[in-house]
């Protein structure tokens, strides 16, 4: 929707006095947003028409039932969580060599089967990492100054190649894993100019498919349309729950089914060490039977700012809870028998799912229509409001889930958020270039090769491209003997 010429123009003068469309206002009136109009008498012909058309646009029963439900919600007590089961998740500990082959192998076959898409949450921009780009763009800092777009497209291409040589297909090309990458309103544009002019790190465009999520109005805390200016309805992205209902509105899910695909690999952008279309993950996933599962770590200690998954209520479905809606005398808990605490699994939005289920959630999530509500400072007609943002959150969808199971990593080896800006204490490019750098020099040294610096170790290290490996494997005939003067990228 194009917006009204800039204040000033003739055409932005304000308009004589008449009153808005009837049908328009009582259509407000019947959901109590007649607000919305308040200032109708104080802006231009050209800026009533976009305020009609943004109205018009507004599917204002489905955004009323999902106030009502959402504020509602809010007043109920919590319902009763218990520890995830045992049973539910395998543990790091607990795997034989033998498994650990077993579903890499599966992986790798159902890989180059075509059966696994990947799905990457990306509607974020890098605000508080001090960056106006959308988040993928940005470099942490790595020796190679790779974008984490490039290091996850770079280990597509790297399974892509494990896949064929395990199957014995010609050429790495062979084998196709399609990278499925939703957008926001406010990173659509900046996202595909920035794959183009990189010529998608390597993939080819066609395997490469962009959707936006969608938005929803932000609201006071009473529930009324926040105006951000007097003819343009303040919104907000819908959370990367909004993943569901965008796949639907955009047929995407048809799509997937035509390509043959039944497993998706769905995670955040921001994680420099995210395991992109994981081989052990899936063959873990198929070989268990399940509709939905997600990777875990371990909580660090008991006050550390990660959801962490739960079971509601005795033999109830899991879902997850986040931090702050965990009492501190349950998040500080242990588990006697394990020395573990007892909700110590942490969320770190990396999930696999069937097409099958995404399909059931797709149909199903919206008709409960409850939204998690975040208290903002909302651009509005006076400067900033106090009001809500509503999203929905990918993890809403497992208590839908038949079956479900956890597959614990270790976070040193497969988180290294990216959230906040340099100087933070916690989550920053530097912290997780660290982690990287940290698990890149253990995977040199295992394959025999050697490390010199000129600076402390603790502040610097090798980086392996993932073109040339994935988690570690095939490294010796690069490394061993060899020496590397850090910082450095080892590549081909």
């Amino acid at each position: 929707m194009r917006e009204p010429s800039s204040v000033g123009t003739e055409s932005n003068t304000v308009a004589s006095s008449s009153p808005p469309p009837r049908a328009l206002l009582e259509r407000l009136k019947d959901y109590g947003q007649e607000d919305v109009l308040a200032l109708w008498d104080e802006i231009s012909h050209e800026e009533r028409d976009f305020l009609v058309k943004e109205i018009e646009s507004l599917d204002l029963s489905r955004i009323d039932r999902i106030i009502r439900c959402s504020l509602r919600s809010q007043a109920l007590p919590a319902a009763a969580i218990e520890p995830v089961p045992e049973s539910n998740v395998s543990k790091v500990e607990e795997r034989s060599q033998e498994q650990r082959e077993k579903w890499w192998k599966m992986g790798l076959k159902a890989i180059s089967d075509g059966k696994l898409a990947v799905l990457l949450l990306s509607g974020g921009q890098g605000t508080r990492l001090g960056s106006s780009d959308p988040k993928g763009c940005f470099n942490i800092g790595l020796p190679s100054g790779k974008s984490l777009f490039q290091l996850q497209a770079e280990k597509i291409l790297c399974v892509q190649r494990l896949a064929a040589q395990a199957t014995n297909e010609s050429s790495a090309s062979s084998v196709q894993i399609h990278w499925y990458i939703m957008t926001s309103p406010f990173t659509d544009e900046a996202t595909r100019k920035f794959f183009e002019s990189h010529k998608f790190f390597g993939l080819e465009a066609e395997q490469v498919t962009f959707f936006q999520q969608g938005t929803i109005p932000c609201v006071s805390k009473d529930g009324r349309i926040i105006l951000e200016t007097p003819y343009r309805v303040a919104k907000a992205p819908d959370g990367n729950g909004g993943v569901y209902s965008a796949l639907k509105s955009t047929k995407l899910l048809e799509d997937m089914a035509s390509k043959g695909i039944k497993y998706i690999d769905c995670y955040g952008v921001d994680n420099a060490l995210v395991r992109v279309a994981d081989p052990s993950f899936l063959g873990y996933f198929i070989d268990k039977g399940v509709a939905a599962a997600a990777k875990v770590v371990r909580k660090a200690y008991p006050q550390e700012k990660v959801g962490v998954f739960v079971q509601r209520g005795k033999g109830g479905p899991l879902t997850v809870v986040e931090y702050s809606e965990l009492d501190s005398s349950l998040a500080s808990a242990v588990n006697q028998a394990t020395g573990r605490l007892r909700f110590c699994w942490s969320n770190v939005c990396l999930h696999m799912f069937t097409l099958d289920f995404l399909n059931q959630v797709a149909n199903g999530l919206e008709k409960d229509s409850i939204y998690h509500l975040a208290e903002k400072k909302i651009p509005s007609i006076h400067g900033y409001t106090m009001g809500l943002k509503l999203e929905q959150f990918i993890f809403d969808a497992f208590p839908y889930a038949p079956t479900t199971a956890l597959f614990e990593v270790l976070r040193e080896e497969e988180f290294a958020p990216v959230k906040n800006a340099i100087g933070s204490n916690y989550d920053t490019p530097d912290t997780a270039k660290m982690l990287v750098f940290r698990l890149h020099t253990r995977w040199v040294v295992a394959a025999g090769g050697f490390l010199t610096h000129s600076v402390p170790l603790y502040a610097t290290g090798v980086e392996v491209s993932p073109l040339c490996s994935y988690a570690g494997e095939n490294l010796e005939p690069i490394c061993r003997g060899r020496t590397f003067h850090a910082p450095c990228e080892i590549t081909f």
